[in-house]
């Protein structure tokens, strides 16, 4: 399944879109997740807990932290070399993430079946063997560029089909908006 071409294991994959919530450099507010290839269709991540990631006060907000399941996960259709979109995150919470901690993430994509990606991830805490904070489930769907191009807005999807970078100008659209 992975494609020939994907990253080499241990290979940092940076951020797939600068803007992005999840792993992008130029949201002062977001996730700043580093995704590493692992071998096979696996990856790793990880990112650090903020103040401004907090939902119950000195705890990760529930949502921040699926949103950084579902940009692990994401970072699976790298490795396959295909753009694709979240279809269905299931997540189960199974301890409380306080800020300041590292959460250490691994994916691996299950299977494939036509334009659907299935994967699982779960996420730790106290290091990559560490106690697990949350699982998830996940469909990814296969798309064409042209799902961005006619939903995303105008001037964002114009900057990024005009990087004269070909990697970063397909990597822009490989993770659900």
């Amino acid at each position: 399944m992975r494609h020939p071409d994907a990253p080499a294991p241990g290979e940092l994959l940076g951020a797939h879109y600068e803007h992005c919530f999840g792993c992008g450099g130029g949201q002062p507010h977001g996730l700043h997740l580093e995704a590493r290839a692992g071998e096979g269709v696996r990856v790793t991540a990880e990112f650090t807990v903020k103040a401004a990631h907090q939902g119950a006060p000195g705890l990760a907000h529930g949502g921040v932290l699926a949103t950084a399941l579902d940009e692990t996960l994401g970072s699976l259709n790298w490795l396959l070399r295909v753009i694709a979109v979240t279809g269905r995150l299931e997540t189960d919470f199974v301890r409380p993430v306080p800020v300041d901690t590292v959460l250490y993430l691994e994916a691996e994509v299950t299977a494939v079946a036509g334009r659907k990606i299935y994967s699982s991830a779960v996420g730790r805490i106290g290091g990559p063997q560490g106690l697990v904070a949350l699982r998830a489930d996940a469909l990814f769907i296969e798309v064409k560029v042209d799902h961005f191009i006619d939903n995303g807005r105008p001037e964002e999807i114009r900057a990024a089909m005009a990087d004269p970078d070909q990697v970063r100008r397909a990597r822009a659209f490989e993770v659900n908006p």
